[in-house]
C-alpha cells in the first residue's frame, strides 16, 4: 500500500502534538516551583527557565495549528498539565519540568532526523521545529544552576 502525502502530514502532525505535552507538563512543573521559592529565586526562576519553556511552547502550539490549517488537517487544542503534590518541593519541579523539556526535544529532534518534515516540503514547519529546539536548548543548564543555589 502506498504512504500518501496527507498520510505522512497527518503522522507528522500528531507526532508533534505528541511533544507538545511534556512543554506543557514542563511549564506547569515551573509553574509550581515558582509558587514554594522566595521572590529573588522566582524572579530567577521566571527569567531562566519558565518564558523559554513558555514560550518554546506557545510556539509549538503555533506551528502545529499553522501546519494543521496549511494543509486542512484537523487541529488539537492541548490541555493544561498537571505538575503533580505540592509536597515535593520546589526541586523536585524543576528536576520534572527539566526532564520534560528534554524529553520534547528528543522527540522533536527524532521527528527532524526522521526527514519527514522535509519530505512534506514545509519550510515553515522546519523553521518552527528548530525554534522551539532552540528554546528548550538550554533549559537544562540554567536549572542546574538554579538548582545549585536552590535553598542557599
Amino acid at each position: 500500500m502506498a504512504y500518501t502525502d496527507a498520510e505522512a502530514r497527518q503522522e507528522l502532525l500528531d507526532t508533534l502534538a505528541e511533544a507538545v505535552d511534556p512543554i506543557a507538563l514542563a511549564l506547569a512543573c515551573l509553574g509550581e516551583a515558582y509558587e514554594q521559592v522566595d521572590e529573588q529565586t522566582a524572579d530567577r526562576l521566571e527569567t531562566e527557565l519558565f518564558r523559554p519553556v513558555q514560550a518554546a511552547y506557545g510556539r509549538a502550539q503555533r506551528v502545529h495549528a499553522e501546519f494543521a490549517d496549511r494543509y486542512g488537517l484537523p487541529g488539537r487544542t492541548f490541555e493544561p498539565q498537571s505538575p503533580g503534590i505540592p509536597s515535593q518541593g520546589a526541586k523536585a519541579f524543576v528536576e520534572r519540568a527539566v526532564e520534560a523539556a528534554g524529553q520534547a526535544d528528543h522527540m522533536i529532534a527524532e521527528l527532524q532526523d526522521s526527514m519527514k518534515p522535509v519530505e512534506v516540503g514545509d519550510q515553515q514547519l522546519r523553521a518552527g521545529l528548530m525554534d522551539v529546539r532552540e528554546r528548550l536548548g538550554d533549559v537544562r543548564l540554567r536549572a542546574r544552576e538554579l538548582l545549585r543555589t536552590l535553598g542557599r
